[in-house]
C-alpha cells in the first residue's frame, strides 16, 4: 500500500516537474532588456552622469532601495577601468560593475557581476544619441540565460521586472541632467 501511495505521489509531482523542465529548455539562451528616454541636454552632460560612478547616487534606482548600502569605488576615477562594488539588503544584493568601454559622448559599456542573492554575469550598455538640442539615452542589459534562469523565466518576466527599474532610473537621470 505504501509503495502505491509513493508511486502516485511521485507521478503527481514528477510529471508536472518534467513538463516544467522541458518547457524551460525551450526558452531563449540569451536575454535583453532595454529602455530609452529623451533628455533636454547635450550628450556630453548625460554621458558624464553614467561614466563616473560617483554620480550614480543621484539617479540609480537601486541606491534608493537601500540608503545604507555599502559602496566601494576603485580603479580609474571615471571611464574605462572604473569599478563600483556594492553590498546591501535583500533588494540590492551584492555585486560589482566595471566600465569596460567608454566612448564620450556616445557610449558606456559596463561588465555587471551579481554575486548575491544569485550569481549572474551580464553586460550593461548606455548609448547617447544627439537629437537636435536633446539626447536620446538608451539603457540596455543583456546576457546569457543558463538553465536555472530559463526555469525562473517561466514564473518571472525579466523585461517587466528590470525594465521598471530602468524606467525609474532614466526618469531620475533626466531630472538630474536637466536641473544642471
Amino acid at each position: 500500500m505504501v509503495k502505491k501511495i509513493a508511486a502516485i505521489v511521485a507521478l503527481a509531482v514528477g510529471v508536472p516537474a518534467i513538463g516544467l523542465l522541458g518547457f524551460s529548455a525551450t526558452k531563449p539562451d540569451t536575454f535583453r532588456v532595454e529602455r530609452s528616454t529623451t533628455v533636454q541636454v547635450a550628450p556630453e552632460q548625460v554621458h558624464a552622469l553614467v561614466n563616473d560612478f560617483n554620480n550614480w547616487g543621484a539617479w540609480s534606482p537601486w541606491e534608493k532601495l537601500d540608503p545604507a548600502m555599502k559602496k566601494t569605488l576603485s580603479g580609474a576615477a571615471s571611464g574605462k577601468g572604473a569599478v563600483y562594488e556594492w553590498e546591501g539588503n535583500d533588494q540590492v544584493g551584492k555585486g560589482r560593475m566595471e566600465i569596460v568601454e567608454s566612448a564620450p559622448p556616445s557610449k558606456v559599456v559596463i561588465k555587471l557581476d551579481f554575486l548575491q542573492p544569485f550569481e549572474a554575469h551580464n553586460t550593461t550598455e548606455f548609448t547617447f544619441a544627439a537629437e537636435g538640442d536633446a539626447t536620446k539615452v538608451t539603457w540596455a542589459m543583456h546576457g546569457r540565460n543558463n538553465f536555472l534562469s530559463k526555469v525562473m523565466s517561466v514564473f518571472m518576466n525579466m523585461d517587466q521586472m528590470i525594465g521598471a527599474d530602468f524606467e525609474r532610473g532614466l526618469g531620475d537621470m533626466k531630472a538630474v541632467a536637466e536641473k544642471k
